[in-house]
């Protein structure tokens, strides 16, 4: 137990079952993460890791979850209920599953379709299991429903809450519904069973549980983990100044006008309560970056509990504290038709941001600078020798923002997603590409005391040609950093073609005298023509003259920064024959720097 001085000696439970039944509630939860990954059929899902796990109350209060995407976890609660009430809890039997993903009921994203499963122990409703998976493609108008067009039908195959399974019988007719509206069929099949087996795994936990303490001492130790979870937070908020702070991001376009879309967030510290109020975000857009409800709250949550109480028991008491506020109308509280593919990947990267921009001013000692703030979410449709068409899809990783205590980390998956790039090998493998490069970029980080992780260069080659869609942002200006620390660099995407050229197809030209529209929509390349991006880096913590100047040289010498870059950032002047500090030429860099 992480805090005994927050236990309830008056719960009925005493601190030994207590602790028992925690660590079986979040086991059960691992266990189906563990199951999914090594059963499914996808890449996406068994090596890239785009699920979600997690176990709930009777009432539909998070008891657990698996370390798997957190824009997911807080999202799934929503989910859930709205499929259980479309059917009544009465009516949901043992061996049911059901099935949504519509955006506007609970979901996110088209892709992640939520399983919803009763858990009971003879006739009693323990709980629910609950398994959220990114399907690699249910249609609409360009590969994995990257078609960013003006009407969510055009992103795919949107089901509201059914019956996948009724008492251990699958859906035919939603089945056949499901392979008519995808690129992918030969994966459905596949990682439905692996979802279902995942979601038997909990229930096996639980029963085993129930088996041994008793389903009432279960029931009551649900009840006592979450108020204790609570308690943590409530202590955690209580060590936040008091007060209002307020901080804003964007979007670099809904990719119908060229206009940045902003996030405005206030952050309200009131002893233990937290209130994020987005009033004053820009209205609901044409273009597919909008987000419901769900993924906006979940989003919120998720970006707080780094710097709560990331020790707790996660579940509903994580939550409790914190209320969020959307205003009618604005693009982070969507409503039908509005298209919303990149909701969960550029979206929650920038409200994350926001909030974290937020929380530095309040505790610029604990927080920090913002992470590349995107997922660089990208799907493409390739020709195989035989003619056939295939769905593949990475994430190529950025940096994460400078510490108040160390430099941030490097090609590290956004919070968002806590997902893996796609192997190498395992791409290679099933699909007709190649990758050519993956490596750091220099001087992609923010500056800083502390700089930013580095963003990397990578290079995928279409051996047969294809056409790729990809949702990024960063292109205008990088993240921002916090406590005096720097923006990192800009991120941009380029058609490279056998004969040497390359062409920008996102972001600014490299004189920096135009600009493409990151959003992209069927993107064609031909056979041995290569896509190339460079992602971005960390904003840094702290003033950059302040940063060693040893650590200045190891930096250089590691090619993270470049010559140039230590002498007008850093104020280090590194002699580019020897490679070693000017002492004398340093200090005035950093003297006039300090008076200016």
């Amino acid at each position: 137990m992480n805090h005994p001085a927050l236990f309830d000696m008056d719960s009925g439970l005493d601190p030994i079952t207590f602790e028992v039944l925690r660590s079986i509630f979040e086991y059960a939860s691992d266990r189906m993460s563990t199951v999914l990954q090594r059963s499914s059929f996808s890449p996406i899902l068994s090596d890239m890791m785009d699920f979600s796990n997690a176990i709930y109350d009777a009432d539909i209060n998070l008891l657990s979850q698996a370390a798997n995407c957190p824009i997911h976890l807080a999202a799934m609660k929503f989910s859930a209920e709205e499929a259980i009430n479309t059917f009544g809890a009465t009516n949901v039997n043992k061996g049911d599953v059901l099935i949504v993903n519509d955006p506007y009921r609970g979901g996110t994203h088209i892709n992640d379709i939520s399983f919803i499963m009763p858990i009971f122990f003879g006739d009693t409703l323990m709980g629910y299991a609950v398994s959220r998976g990114h399907w690699m493609d249910l249609g609409g108008g360009g590969a994995g429903g990257q078609s960013f067009g003006t009407h969510i039908a055009g992103e795919g195959l949107r089901l509201p809450p059914l019956k996948m399974y009724s008492e251990g019988k699958v859906n035919e007719d939603v089945l056949s519904i499901m392979l008519n509206n995808t690129r992918t069929p030969h994966f459905v099949k596949g990682d439905l069973q692996a979802h279902l087996g995942c979601l038997k795994a909990a229930e096996q936990e639980i029963q085993r549980a129930c088996e041994r303490y008793g389903a009432d001492t279960v029931r009551l130790a649900m009840k006592h983990i979450q108020a204790y979870t609570e308690r943590m937070i409530r202590e955690a908020i209580r060590t936040i100044p008091d007060g209002v702070y307020e901080a804003e991001d964007f979007a670099d376009t809904d990719g119908v006008t060229d206009d940045p879309v902003k996030i405005k967030v206030k952050l309200t510290v009131s002893d233990s309560d937290i209130e994020l109020d987005f009033e004053g975000t820009d209205p609901q857009c044409a273009g597919a970056i909008n987000s419901p409800a769900a993924n906006t709250i979940s989003s919120a949550l998720y970006s707080l509990q780094f710097f709560l109480a990331p020790d707790a028991p996660q579940n509903q008491g994580m939550f409790n504290p914190i209320t969020v506020k959307l205003p009618e109308g604005c693009w982070l509280n969507c409503k039908w038709p509005a298209p919303t593919i990149g909701c969960t990947t550029l979206t929650a990267a920038k409200i994350t941001s926001a909030v974290w921009q937020a929380l530095a001013q309040a505790v610029p000692e604990r927080v920090t600078g913002s992470t590349c703030s995107e997922a660089n979410w990208f799907v493409s449709s390739c020709t195989t020798p035989e003619g056939d068409i295939d769905v593949f899809s990475d994430l190529p990783a950025g940096g994460w923002g400078g510490t108040p205590y160390a430099d941030g980390m490097s090609v590290t998956m956004d919070p968002l997603g806590n997902c893996m790039n796609m192997p190498a090998e395992s791409a290679e493998l099933f699909f007709p590409i190649a990758y050519e490069a993956f490596e750091l970029r220099k001087d992609s980080a923010g500056a800083g005391k502390h700089r930013g992780g580095l963003g990397a260069i990578f290079k995928v080659r279409f051996l047969n040609g294809g056409e790729l869609g990809m949702e990024t942002a960063r292109t205008r200006e990088g993240s921002p950093g916090v406590a005096g620390g720097g923006r990192s660099a800009v991120q941009r995407a380029y058609h490279l073609f056998p004969d040497g050229r390359s062409e920008v197809i996102g972001g600014k030209s490299l004189d920096e005298s135009s600009w493409k529209n990151p959003l992209l929509a069927s993107h064609k390349f031909g056979p041995a023509e290569m896509f190339m991006f460079e992602s971005t880096g960390g904003g840094g913590w702290g003033d950059p003259r302040q940063r060693p100047e040893k650590a200045v040289l190891e930096d250089v010498l590691d090619e993270y920064i470049s010559i140039d870059k230590a002498r007008e950032v850093y104020g280090v002047h590194i002699d580019p024959k020897t490679m070693l500090i000017d002492e004398a030429r340093t200090a005035e860099l950093r003297a006039a720097a300090s008076t200016s």
